[in-house]
């Protein structure tokens, strides 16, 4: 490394330590007032003064409310989200012909590195963070985070990850290409990412690094807060299942992603400094290898459980009966994070390892499934002669318990050794993974962004735009990935920008079927993200405000949560006193919603309305 460019690395660290150093003797970490609003501290250090938080831009570069934060992680992620799917539909525009229709073979490279490193780390992740920082609290009655400010470093840490992880993109043009966009793959297996000479891969790393810094810090708050600021009536036999995924989620963080951070020194290292802790001189190739995927398949976990608590939480509300073997689903949530840890290798049977090795993985793998697999049984049982309302988030929930079945049986098969040495590095991996992060993650998101919706707005949705997006985006994600299964049968590997090699997997119009069935099924997939993107910009600026606590009308099955009491308190303190001159004129009184429109009937089944009760529904069939 040239002497200017540690010298300058030494200043920029000597600069951080003093800025952290300043900020911990003028600020109060503990405190729940941001600077730029101001807090008074009177008496008791940590008796702060809560003032009104400043207006405009300055609210939210300096805010600490957990629920500020919320919508911050929630904005981040669906920006990730929407240069990820970008960089999908380039993919797939890409292979909808065997020579390639778009891209050269570099830029593809670049696009398929980008594509994964940002739907894992810069949406998947935050997405869950929106949810957990808005609503836990709510959950289990805390005021805030156990440590507010640290909260807020840790969102205001991914805007600059994410700068790094693009920057090849920005700078390639800039630079006449001598920092290019990294080309490793999302695995960044060595030796290839330690030869490439680019400095975007570096860039690239040093983002990774700072999203990894960021979870574990966001991580370490959610453990705290629920361990140490939950009210006194929430007590472990009755924390949410959503707290319960989340802090298991958190637990998986902490003892991960450090791992990825050092692997990503050693790596970085290996490439400026020549040491060799990946050479084959050295540690060899395949450390990386164990080292990533110690941490890449807990990662999978900590992307799918909180989704999975999203669903253990919305789908009885919809199915008007409590969550079937609650404790049963909170033992396999914690299963799943121990036995997480002990199943990295699978990724890696083909790799010439030990076969005693390769079996005890194998063994491990096979059995995260049951925990998985219990959940999934408590989830059809507890809609199993329910009062089902076909509601948007509901129908969010049932398409992600179908997509999750698929996910989880075809990984299954990817478990076995002698079907995995066939299938490895094929399409038939993409489909299963995707099955589990768009099938899965993003039904489980996207039913939590419905279901919340009227109280982080304040307003509904569309509720026939909610319904498009879902049939929209179930049967694209099923064209799309189903067709990457098939195409994993006919042995396409993976990765390839082209497919020009007739005979040599499988006859090539056939082949080519496949890719185009897959680009098709992308497309209407993207068509249901926009339908969404436009639902909720309008409905959050301009759709019926809701003036009820409880606009899924939970109450009547004894399921309203402490976020929906909430929601009626702050309807309550927000509303002026009833006028009754206008209940004369035809407004509604206090037990009515809000979002009845006359123009629809109140008792159609499967539209966002609260069905009938059983009873009323079996004397009118009489």
């Amino acid at each position: 490394m040239p002497v200017g460019d540690i010298v300058l690395t030494g200043l920029m660290a000597v600069l951080l330590v003093g800025i952290v150093g300043l900020l911990t003797l003028v600020e109060n970490w503990r405190s729940y007032t941001p600077l730029a609003g101001g807090g008074a501290v009177t008496g008791d250090e940590t008796a702060v003064i809560n003032r009104e938080k400043p207006a405009g831009i300055i609210r939210w570069l300096t805010t600490v409310d957990h629920k500020d934060i919320g919508l911050l992680y929630g904005l981040y992620a669906i920006i990730a989200f929407a240069v990820g799917g970008i960089m999908a539909m380039l993919i797939r525009i890409q292979l909808i012909v065997p020579g390639g229709a778009i891209l050269g073979t570099n830029a593809y490279n670049s696009i398929l590195t980008s594509h994964g490193i940002t739907m894992l780390f810069l949406f998947g992740t935050p997405i869950i963070a929106a949810f957990a920082n808005y609503f836990i609290l709510l959950l289990i009655g805390a005021d805030d985070m156990a440590f507010p400010r640290i909260n807020a470093i840790a969102f205001w840490l991914l805007p600059p990850a994410a700068l790094l992880i693009w920057a090849g993109f920005f700078l390639a043009p800039m630079t006449e290409n001598m920092i290019e966009p990294a080309r490793t793959a999302w695995t960044m297996y060595t030796p290839l990412s330690v030869e490439q000479t680019n400095p975007g891969v570096d860039l690239m790393l040093l983002g990774l690094h700072l999203s990894g810094v960021a979870a574990t810090m966001g991580a370490i708050n959610f453990i705290a807060t629920i361990f140490t600021e939950r009210d006194g009536e929430v007590n472990w036999a009755n924390l949410d299942i959503f707290s319960w995924t989340v802090l298991t989620q958190s637990a998986l963080i902490l003892f991960s992603f450090p791992l990825l951070g050092s692997a990503i020194v050693m790596l970085l290292l290996d490439r400026n400094l020549s040491t060799t802790f990946f050479a084959v001189e050295g540690g060899g190739p395949l450390l990386w290898q164990h080292l990533f995927w110690f941490f890449g398949h807990p990662e999978v976990y900590i992307l799918v459980l909180p989704p999975m608590g999203l669903v253990s939480l919305i789908l009885p509300k919809f199915s008007g009966r409590k969550l079937f073997g609650f404790k049963f689903v909170v033992y396999s949530t914690l299963a799943i994070g121990v036995l997480s840890f002990g199943v990295w290798a699978h990724h890696m049977f083909s790799t010439g390892m030990d076969p005693r090795l390769r079996a005890s993985f194998m063994a491990v793998s096979i059995a995260i499934s049951i925990p998985s697999a219990v959940k999934t049984f408590n989830w059809i049982t507890t809609m199993w002669n329910g009062r089902l309302r076909l509601t948007t988030p509901m129908l969010f929930c049932i398409g992600f318990v179908s997509n999750f079945i698929i996910g989880g049986v075809t990984g299954v098969f990817l478990a076995s050794i002698p079907v995995n040495l066939i299938l490895h590095d094929t399409y038939y991996v993409v489909g299963h993974f995707h099955y589990i992060v768009m099938g899965a993650l993003g039904f489980g998101a996207f039913a939590g962004i419905y279901y919340w919706f009227p109280v982080f707005t304040g307003r509904m949705y569309q509720r026939t735009l909610g319904k498009a997006h879902f049939w929209l985006s179930m049967v694209g994600t099923n064209i799309t990935f189903f067709a990457m299964l098939a195409l994993g049968y006919l042995g396409m590997p993976r990765r390839y920008a082209t497919y020009e090699f007739d005979g040599a997997i499988a006859p090539l119009t056939q082949v080519a079927t496949f890719h185009q069935l897959a680009t098709v099924g992308a497309v209407i997939l993207l068509v249901g993200q926009l339908i969404f993107v436009w639902n909720i910009v309008q409905s959050w600026l301009e759709g019926p405000k809701v003036e009820d606590g409880d606009p899924w009308n939970l109450e009547r099955d004894g399921m309203l949560d402490r976020e929906f009491q909430w929601f009626d308190e702050q309807l309550e303190a927000e509303s002026p006193e009833k006028d009754p001159s206008l209940l004369a004129d035809g407004g509604q009184d206090e037990g009515q919603s809000a979002l009845v429109d006359d123009d629809e009937p109140t008792e159609e089944v499967g539209l966002d309305r609260p069905c009938r009760p059983l009873a009323q529904a079996q004397d009118a069939e009489r």
